[in-house]
Order: structure tokens, then sequence, then C-alpha cells
């Protein structure tokens, strides 16, 4: 893998505090992103403060987790911003926390014009895929995206 560390373009602004990146947000997740070729990944260790039942990973979180990624995926390779129009999720396996780390991966299926299918998914730290999801991405203009949605270019480390 040639993880690159994609700079969080929002980071310092007044007000911002996404649950799913913002590193400030002391109820969030705190996700950071990497660029590994098409892919966009983040690890995150779950933790039994996002449980559902006993060791579990609530599935509200494990879809906030694909989500958030997959708007990271417009945001760093198409260099825009969008919202979710639709989610698919299976759950084909149970996210333990005693597991440690998860990783969550994704990258784009398909584009015809703004609409944007991008497949994700979210590995246990032995390998075993637990969750899938395709989203499907409305993005808008660069230019719209500055204007209504505060948008900055989204570099990676030493870009």
């Amino acid at each position: 893998m040639d993880l690159k560390r994609i700079i969080n373009p929002w980071a310092t602004m007044a007000k911002y505090n996404c649950f799913g990146c913002s590193p400030d947000n002391p109820f969030g997740l705190h996700l950071c992103f990497f660029e590994d070729g098409d892919n966009i990944v983040a690890e995150w260790q779950p933790n039994t403060n996002y449980q559902s039942w006993l060791d579990t990973l609530h599935g509200g979180i494990q879809a906030t987790l694909l989500d958030e990624l997959c708007g990271w995926v417009v945001t760093r390779k198409l260099q825009t911003a969008g919202v979710t129009s639709k989610m698919e999720t299976r759950y084909r396996r149970p996210v333990l926390i005693s597991k440690g780390k998860i990783t969550i991966s994704g990258h784009i299926r398909e584009q015809r014009r703004n609409i944007v299918i991008i497949d994700a998914q979210i590995v246990d730290s032995e390998g075993t895929v637990c969750t899938e999801a395709t989203c499907t991405y409305f993005t808008m203009s660069r230019e719209k995206a500055q204007a209504e949605m505060n948008f900055r270019e989204c570099k990676v480390e030493g870009e």
C-alpha cells in the first residue's frame, strides 16, 4: 500500500464540528483519511461508547463510518462536494469491538455526470469483510461547492 495522508481542508475553519471527521468534536469519530491509489482508506478504533449489543459496534455507527468515507472519496477524487442521495448497506458479520482497529475503504465504481456510485466496506483486524455499502452521491460543481459548502481544495501531504 502507498498511503498518502489527506489533509483535512476544513480542520481550522471556525464552527467546523463534523461528527465524522472534525478533530475537535468531543463526541465525534475523529476520522483521518488516506489515499491509496484509487481508494480512500481510514483506520478507526471502535470502543464501547459506540456499541449496540455487547462487544458489537452499533450498525448506525457503521453506516456513519461508511457514509463519511464515501464523502471523502468525492472530496479527494473529484475535488468537489456532494451529498448522499442513497445508501445501501449490507451487514455481513458483526464488527466486534474487542478485535481492535477496523479499516474502512472505498472507491468510485461509476460516474454519470453529477451522480457518483461509490463502493465501500468495513474490514476487521483479521481481514474479514464485515459491512459493505454502496453510496450514491449527488455532486455539485466546484463553484457551487465553494459558495454553498465552503469547499476547499483537498490535497495529500507533500502535494
